[in-house]
């Protein structure tokens, strides 16, 4: 099965609609350690690049290459230009092409983690939306299937709760931030999820 430049577009009407839906819960999350507004970024920042997504033509990476700049010019916070660079590594990893096999999703999921790793300089268990995106991209690269990738972010963003915060806003807190989780890798977490739905389309 293929997933060409349309339903990539469709991708990111889902990470759009999924934020749109999360973003109170990521307000009040990100409410316990931050500024209350994660889940207004997430919101602007996704329904921006699904839109820039839109109106793009040509290839995979083309679509991806929109959809980066348009995150990040809604989204001035840190994590505009994280998942800015995450969405054109993935541009990157599927290349010029018009479509690409389903499973070769797997290898977004790991270009996005390189992207945020390159960019944010964070390092697994600082409680940062990496504690999704890494397990996820472990299990992808490993071969394993969709619903254990999805299990994968979902407990690194759940592993987040028992972390010290040491870098971003809640580092502020120190041992304040212990027992809420990251609302960024839940967040991650959820965008994740879309993914994994369109690799299980196939």
């Amino acid at each position: 099965m293929e997933f060409t430049t349309g339903d990539l577009k469709a991708l990111f009407r889902a990470f759009s609609a999924r934020m749109a839906a999360e973003r109170d819960r990521l307000c009040a999350l990100d409410g316990a350690i931050g500024d209350a507004d994660h889940g207004i970024a997430m919101e602007q920042g996704m329904k921006a690049a699904a839109d820039a997504a839109r109106a793009a033509e040509g290839t995979l990476q083309d679509v991806f290459n929109a959809a980066a700049k348009g995150f990040l010019n809604a989204v001035g916070a840190s994590s505009g230009p994280l998942y800015a660079t995450a969405l054109l590594r993935a541009g990157k990893a599927a290349g010029p092409r018009g479509s690409m096999p389903n499973g070769e999703l797997r290898t977004i999921i790991a270009a996005m983690r390189d992207g945020i790793v390159q960019r944010g300089k964070a390092e697994p268990g600082q409680k940062t939306m990496l504690d999704a995106w890494g397990p996820a991209a472990d299990a992808a690269l490993d071969g394993q299937n969709a619903d254990a990738i999805i299990a994968a972010a979902r407990q690194g963003a759940e592993a987040t709760r028992n972390m010290v915060a040491t870098v971003g806003r809640a580092a502020r807190l120190g041992e304040r931030s212990l027992g809420h989780p990251d609302p960024g890798s839940i967040s991650a977490a959820m965008l994740v999820e879309e993914i994994c739905k369109a690799m299980k389309a196939a």
